[in-house]
């Protein structure tokens, strides 16, 4: 995968990944890569030009199109384009275009944190760090309307936690690189977690693979 040091951070939506990438990215000096705002920049430009999102031809063109190094965080972030980011992920041939860009990004020095779906299997499957971030559906409901609260937004958590089972099940169920933990990530369980206490545990993972890697 080139000579950059890459951790790999996979699992379903609202399990902290993204929080976790950013400190681990920050603390290891490390770029940082959230892949499903690639595909949320896929659905907003289908979106915005009124483009059906199961045309298959338009979504690749998207694809080739999206500039890793712009993505706007929020306006990506709107709740609509999550919903038809995980229509149009299902699309092999999409898959494949954001998977070339990715594989590049991953290998620009010094390295490169991505947080995912299927990075640890499909994107970077020799990353140097494997993690899969877990946590109850429950949870990452309550998580996701914490977050919108924030912002100022009104959201209605069984509405919430019925959009992240359908999304679990769609991610866990595609034939194109399904959400499924890699056979050597390390699994980490947030539900009972706090974000101090993952970026603790991840940050000793990734220390004792440095420090393995500096002695082969």
């Amino acid at each position: 995968m080139g000579a950059g040091f890459i951790i790999a951070i996979d699992g379903p939506a609202g399990a902290g990944k993204g929080t976790l990438a950013r400190r681990l990215a920050d603390h290891f000096h490390l770029n940082l890569l959230d892949t499903g705002l690639s595909y949320r920049a896929v659905a907003h430009r289908m979106l915005s030009y009124g483009l059906p999102l199961d045309n298959v031809s338009a979504a690749e063109t998207a694809a080739r199109q999206v500039d890793l190094g712009a993505m706007d965080r929020e306006v990506l972030s709107q709740h609509a384009i999550g919903e038809a980011a995980s229509q149009v992920a299902v699309i092999p041939s999409v898959r494949r275009a954001l998977v070339d860009k990715q594989r590049e990004f991953a290998t620009r020095p010094p390295g490169a944190v991505l947080d995912g779906r299927d990075i640890g299997t499909v994107v970077c499957p020799d990353a140097n760090v494997k993690l899969y971030l877990t946590a109850s559906a429950e949870v990452r409901a309550r998580r996701r309307l914490a977050e919108i609260e924030a912002r100022g937004g009104k959201a209605d958590l069984e509405q919430i936690l019925d959009d992240i089972r359908r999304r679990d099940q769609r991610d866990m169920g595609r034939e194109d690189s399904p959400l499924r933990p890699a056979a050597d990530a390390h699994l980490l369980d947030t539900s009972e977690m706090d974000i101090e206490t993952a970026f603790q545990a991840a940050k000793t993972l990734v220390e004792q693979a440095m420090a393995s890697g500096n002695e082969g």
